[in-house]
């Protein structure tokens, strides 16, 4: 049963990301990520009163109550550390540091709650591996000098997303699981809510249009489908084996967005060259003949989120680039490489 729901969770927060990526094109990360939180905080306290748990809600132990609540500080607390350390940090070391809770998540959960199997550590040390390639060894681009503070930020990110689903293992344990998921969100609401503020965009809230609205309001639903079902797995199962499972909502969004999205760029081309594409450096595309003055579309099948690193090859021979389609995950652009030592640049519009 455990495994069942631990798939559910994955699969209600591949959706959440593709309800995102389809609907969400102007609104804040923050400010969404805030008003989801009201829509998942609804939806649990409905579950809660429809399999009739809230009568038990005085009988919970303090010990309980403060786990949950932990839990959920954990959660806010890896949200502001992980933003600040995008902030000040290079995304292609951030992200992967980030990542790598899952590994921290199944060590931690070794030394508390004895869960080790061999097999399980086989599979953890190739996620370790994974996301040490993850890490690029050296910028874009030359940029300035940066300090140590964002490496510990994003340390920080990972250790308290770990300590969520630990915390939260302890504290489901001891209460119904959806009124669990009820308690914890709440606290992640007010999380969610000073993030909103701390980086001043309370001011947008009235600007949301409708469709948007609609939008995060259906992503909520999901994402209060993924978290019910992620603490009713945790309340079953061993942390070390819902975690990784958990995780392959990332597989599930590519699929999903291989089948419904499509992100798209169009250049110009200002000088007779082989043009491409790669993400993440993986090329994706290559070898696309242009003369001057002809253009081409790319279409990619995957999700592309916001920090992703996307290269242009040949971008010094760009005449026009048209990135208005994807404008909204846009987080850096930088246009460097967009001239050589040779060539000079042929970029004449962006």
């Amino acid at each position: 049963m455990w495994i069942a729901c631990a798939f559910l969770s994955a699969l209600f927060a591949g959706i959440t990301s593709i309800l995102a990526k389809c609907g969400i094109k102007k609104t804040d990360s923050n400010v969404a990520t805030a008003l989801r939180t009201v829509v998942v905080l609804l939806f649990s306290w409905i579950m809660v009163f429809i399999v009739g748990s809230q009568s038990t809600i005085t009988s919970i132990a303090p010990r309980t109550i403060l786990f949950l609540i932990l839990s959920g500080l954990s959660t806010g607390a890896s949200w502001l550390c992980y933003f600040k350390a995008l902030q000040i940090g290079d995304i292609n070391k951030v992200v992967p540091i980030d990542k790598s809770s899952t590994v921290l998540t199944f060590i931690l959960a070794a030394i508390f709650f004895a869960e080790f199997t061999w097999l399980g550590a086989i599979g953890i040390a190739l996620i370790a591996l994974g996301t040490f390639l993850m890490i690029e060894k050296k910028d874009v681009v030359k940029q300035e000098k940066r300090g140590s503070g964002w490496f510990f930020y994003a340390v920080g990110a990972a250790v308290f997303a770990s300590l969520t689903a630990i915390l939260g293992k302890v504290g489901i344990s001891g209460v119904e699981s959806n009124l669990g998921t009820a308690i914890r969100t709440g606290v992640v609401l007010v999380m969610a809510w000073v993030m909103v503020f701390v980086t001043g965009k309370q001011k947008e809230i009235g600007t949301i249009e409708k469709k948007e609205l609609g939008f995060i309001c259906l992503s909520g639903l999901a994402t209060g489908g993924s978290w019910l079902c992620y603490y009713k797995a945790l309340q079953m199962g061993d942390t070390s084996k819902v975690v990784p499972i958990d995780k392959l909502s990332v597989v599930i969004t590519l699929i999903l967005a291989f089948v419904f999205l499509h992100e798209q760029f169009t250049i110009k081309s200002g000088y007779p060259f082989n043009y491409g594409y790669g993400i993440n450096n993986l090329p994706r595309e290559s070898k696309i003949f242009l003369n001057k003055d002809e253009n081409y579309t790319f279409t990619t099948k995957e999700v592309v989120n916001v920090g992703d690193p996307i290269r242009i090859y040949g971008a010094p021979n760009i005449a026009e680039l048209d990135l208005s389609a994807m404008s909204s995950r846009l987080s850096v652009f930088n246009v460097a490489k967009a001239a050589s030592s040779t060539l000079g640049s042929q970029m004449k519009k962006l």
